[in-house]
Formats: structure tokens, sequence, C-alpha cells
């Protein structure tokens, strides 16, 4: 019997072995199985405690917004109106602040749109600049090529009308040509304005120059026939001196003839008459040898070129006023008055010394060979002073017919006109009624 509980205990013990042996595996799956659910249960448990601590803030929030709802019937009782309009703010401030997920995917759509719309606008707008810019490039090549047609047009030009007498204008033109080239977008450097000056400046000069041999020719042609005119007036001097000398010394030999060696007045008249006509053929004779001498004069014209404008030239002429009266005549309203009529053996000289020290008060300072210069009449005579010696001349402008032209009536004015024009027609002079 013992035996038997042995052996039965043997086997049992050797079937629980055998049947451990056998349920190892399980036994480890089941193990792991049983880790995961305690992982499982953790995680489960911690998710109840997360809903516990939710469900704790919720009640917190709750109680927090029983709070509020307690304290809001209490508001209520102290003054509900304010109270509810605070609400409404505050709520219309959380509700504004609030979005919904179904508008943040339409906003986002919206944005994602957009984008789309902006990278296609981008990149047109990247070949649109790309195409800007070439189309610039190319302006900016015709321009370029314009602008410098146009200022070698205008340097053409400016060439072409430039004048010994304009030189300042066509040189502020020329810089106004370069400021509008430059306006443009046509780089004109300062190197090539200096040159472009510096040649207008040559071909000033060139100008000058020729205009200068120009006038020394006409001056030297001008010299010739005052000189000639001159030569033809001594000539004529001369004649009239010859057929005077000889009628006097016909008279005197008459006069001595009849007195029959007698003295008396009048052969001793005619003597010095005779001897008198000798000296002036002597100085007419020698006035012709002398080739430099002549007059000086100093004019005005007060009614052409107003106060302290005179006009200082000179003449060889053995009537100097002749020379002034038809200068009067050829192109101003009214005749000159004569300030300083100044007898030199070296006229030239003194024209050219008194030119020189009024350098700076010429009136035309552009073409410097005109004689007018603005300066008063004492200044003048300084120089002449300085130049020549002492001078008899005139201070005041008489101007008589420009100042009887200032106070002359309609009536008087229309009198004369209808004078001269019956003059004019060989007619008789029509009467004033008065």
């Amino acid at each position: 019997m013992i035996y038997v509980v042995i052996f039965f205990l043997l086997g049992f013990a050797g079937g629980a072995s055998t049947a451990y042996v056998a349920l190892m595996p399980k036994r480890g799956a089941l193990l792991s199985e049983r880790q995961k659910q305690d992982a499982r249960a953790k995680s489960l448990q911690a998710a109840s405690e997360a809903l516990v601590q939710r469900e704790t803030q919720f009640a917190t929030s709750m109680m927090a917004r029983k709070g509020e709802f307690e304290h809001f019937m209490a508001a209520r009782q102290r003054g509900v109106d304010e109270v509810k309009a605070t609400l409404e703010a505050q709520q219309k401030e959380f509700d504004a602040r609030a979005v919904s997920y179904s508008e943040m995917v339409k906003e986002n759509a919206i944005l994602k749109r957009d984008l789309l719309s902006l990278g296609v606008n981008v990149r047109k707008l990247t070949l649109d600049r790309q195409n800007q810019h070439e189309a610039q490039q190319a302006l900016d090549e015709r321009c370029k090529e314009l602008g410098t047609r146009y200022l070698k047009e205008n340097v053409k030009w400016l060439g072409a009308t430039l004048t010994a007498n304009n030189f300042a204008a066509c040189k502020q033109r020329l810089l106004d040509v370069i400021e509008r080239c430059r306006g443009v977008g046509l780089p004109v450097p300062d190197t090539q304005q200096s040159a472009l000056i510096a040649d207008l400046k040559a071909e000033f000069e060139r100008l000058v120059k020729a205009a200068f041999e120009r006038e020394e020719q006409a001056r030297i042609r001008a010299r010739i026939r005052e000189e000639q005119k001159v030569q033809n007036e001594i000539d004529r001097e001369l004649k009239q001196l010859d057929r005077e000398r000889a009628a006097i010394q016909a008279a005197l030999d008459k006069a001595l003839a009849q007195a029959r060696g007698e003295h008396n007045e009048e052969v001793e008249r005619l003597k010095a008459r005779l001897a008198e006509a000798e000296q002036k053929a002597e100085r007419a004779k020698s006035r012709a040898e002398m080739t430099k001498s002549g007059y000086v004069y100093v004019i005005s014209n007060l009614g052409s070129f107003g106060e302290n404008v005179f006009k200082i030239g000179m003449t060889r002429r053995l009537e100097p006023l002749d020379r002034v009266r038809e200068l009067g005549d050829a192109s101003v309203p009214f005749p000159f008055d004569v300030h300083m009529m100044i007898s030199s053996e070296d006229a030239p000289k003194l024209e050219n010394a008194l030119h020189r020290e009024l350098h700076t008060d010429r009136l035309n300072k552009v073409k410097p060979r005109k004689e007018f210069f603005k300066a008063s009449v004492d200044r003048i005579r300084e120089i002449v002073l300085k130049n020549h010696g002492e001078v008899e001349y005139v201070a005041d402008m008489e101007a008589l017919q420009y100042r009887q032209s200032l106070g002359m009536s309609e009536e008087d004015a229309e009198y004369i006109e209808k004078v001269f024009d019956a003059a004019e027609e060989e007619e008789e002079p029509i009467q004033d009624d008065a």
C-alpha cells in the first residue's frame, strides 16, 4: 500500500514535471501577456487618473463657473444691466477668439489657394521683370543712340551758327543741350563737356581772327577812303588857295601899278592876305604829308543811347564836324552833340589810349570794336589830359532835338510831319491855322 502511494506520488510528480515542462512556453506567453495586460492596466489607470484629473478640473471649472454664476446672480441684484453688458462684451471677446475646426480648415484652404496664386504671380512678375529689363535695355540703347545723335547734331549746328559775336549764347546752348542729354540718361562726362567747350572756344577764336582780319581789311579800306577823301579835300583846298593867291596877287599887282610905288593900306592888306594864303597852303601841304594827324572826337546822343554814353572815334577830315554830321544822319533819330574835338598829330594813338582806358566801360562787350562807352565826361577828360594835354570840352548833353521832341505837342508834331511831306512832294508848305 505504501508502495502504491509512493508509486502514485512518483507518477504524479513525474506527470507534474512533464506537464510543467510542457507548460513552460505557455507560461512564458502567459507571463508576457500578463505584462502587457499590466501595462495596459497601468495605461488605463493613467488614463483613468487623467480622466479623474480632468473631471476634477472640470469640477473645479464648474465650481468656478458656479462661483461666477453666483457672483453673477449677486451682481445681478446690484445692477443687472451693467453686469449683463460686461458679460456680453466678455462673451463677444471670447467668441471672437474662438476658432472652430471647420473655420480653420476653410482658412487653411484659402491660404493654400492664396499661396499657390502668390507663387504663380511671383513667377509671372519674375518673367515680366525680365522682359521689362530687356525692353529697358533696348530702350536705353535707343535713347543713348538718339542722345548721341542729338548731341552731335547740336554741336554741329552750334558750330555752324557760331559767329564772332555770339560765343556766350552758343556756349549756354551747348550746356543746355548737355544737361538735356544727361536728363534723358545719356552720360556726358565732364571731360567730354570740357572738350566740347574747348572745341567751341577754338572755333570762336578762329572766327574772331577771321572777323578781325575782315574788319582790319575794312578799316584799311575805310582809312584809304578816308585818306583819299582828306587828300581830295586838301587838293580842293590847295586849288582854292591857288586861285585865291592868284587873285590876291593879281589884285596886288594892279594895286601896285595904280599906286605907282606909293604906300597905301590896300597894298598892305593885299600883301597880308597873300601871306596868309601862302601860310594856309603850306599848312595844307604839311597836313597832307602827316598821315597820322587828325581829330579825336567825343560825341553823345542822349535820345538814342541815354545818359553818359559816348562815342569816341577819330577822323582825318579837314572839317571834322562833317564826320559828326554824317554819323548823325546815318541811322540814329537825333544828331550827335560834340563834347570834345581834339586835334592831334597822332590821332590813332590818342584814340587807342582812350579805348584802352575805357575798355571795361564798353557797352558792347561781345564786339569790342564798337566805340560806345558808358562813362562820365570828367573821366574821359582826365584820360585826355594824361595822354594829350589840356582840351576844351562841353560837359552837358544838349540834345536839343530830343528835348524838343519830348516837350512837343501832338499838334505841332503833326504839323511838322505835314510840312516835311509837302516838301518831299515839292508842294507848298502847309500853313498853320494859327
